[in-house]
């Protein structure tokens, strides 16, 4: 009886998690990537100027994480 059970949680658990990564019945897709740092949110890849590249390279060289750097850049640059 249990092992039914445990079979039955994760049968439904494998299906959940398999329509939370498709887009829902209105049409709307699955979340973004979005990350917030010094108070700003991000979400996907912003497209970058050169200024703010240069700023990404140095903070990185510096040891910054790239994600970081990407919405400091972005944001401050």
């Amino acid at each position: 009886m249990t092992g039914a059970l445990i079979v039955a949680v994760l049968g439904i658990g494998g299906t959940t998690s398999a329509m939370a990564a498709s887009p829902s019945q209105d049409g709307q897709q699955p979340r973004q990537d979005c990350r917030t740092y010094s108070s700003v949110t991000q979400c996907g890849e912003p497209q970058l100027n050169q200024k703010q590249q240069a700023c990404v390279n140095s903070a990185v060289q510096q040891g910054m994480t790239e994600r970081r750097a990407v919405v400091e850049c972005h944001t401050f640059a």
